[in-house]
């Protein structure tokens, strides 16, 4: 008996199922660190679009590596070109993490990295650290920015590899609280510099 069906057939005895519109990724920025207090994303400038071109964009993190030990990857948005990075916002932020020898497991909500309609700069990462052994990498989408009816919602996922032998996992989800478009995004960390690593932009057909 057939417990699963597509258009009243039973799923074993479906061929085909059709061709489904995924998008695809359209390459716009790429920007190296090289101990650098910020890497930001403005549209117009340095061939950046941040604009109505796509209705979602992704930002992808690779080997994002700290200056300093105990601090956190974020970022931000702006309304006014890059001239402050201060966009009201709403997070919610999860994290899990899985030691090397299975010594240690967790799944949690980190109401301490959460914010309500705040305008500081987002934590996107468990705290990451200098040695050589550590780097992160990740996404961060965000979904219609210019939008001037509508708030801006965006999600991140990210994995950082620790020197103690610890893989941390984390998740944000949230939404910029405003009417105004998002012409702008800027990473960095809460202190100190990003020694080394890229972020690149795509837009998403």
């Amino acid at each position: 008996m057939s417990i699963v069906t597509l258009n009243d057939r039973a799923v074993r005895s479906v061929t085909t199922f059709g061709s489904a519109n995924t998008g695809s990724m359209v390459f716009i920025k790429k920007l190296t660190a090289s101990s650098s207090g910020t890497l930001s994303f403005v549209n117009g400038s340095s061939d950046v679009v941040l604009d109505s071109t796509y209705k979602e964009y992704v930002f992808t993190f690779n080997n994002i590596h700290s200056s300093g030990d105990n601090v956190n990857f974020s970022f931000n948005g702006s309304i006014d070109s890059g001239s402050n990075y201060n966009a009201t916002k709403t997070t919610t932020f999860f994290i899990s993490g899985h030691k090397e020898d299975d010594a240690s497991t967790h799944f949690d909500y980190d109401t301490g990295r959460d914010i309500a309609q705040g305008t500081g700069f987002q934590k996107l990462a468990y705290q990451s650290g200098s040695s050589n052994d550590e780097n992160l990498a990740g996404t961060l989408h965000l979904f219609n920015p210019s939008s001037t009816t509508f708030v801006k919602h965006f999600i991140s996922r990210t994995v950082l590899n620790t020197y103690h032998d610890y893989l941390f996992e984390s998740y944000v989800a949230g939404y910029f609280n405003t009417t105004s478009a998002i012409d702008a995004i800027q990473f960095k960390m809460d202190s100190g510099n990003i020694d080394a690593g890229d972020i690149c932009l795509y837009g998403i057909l």
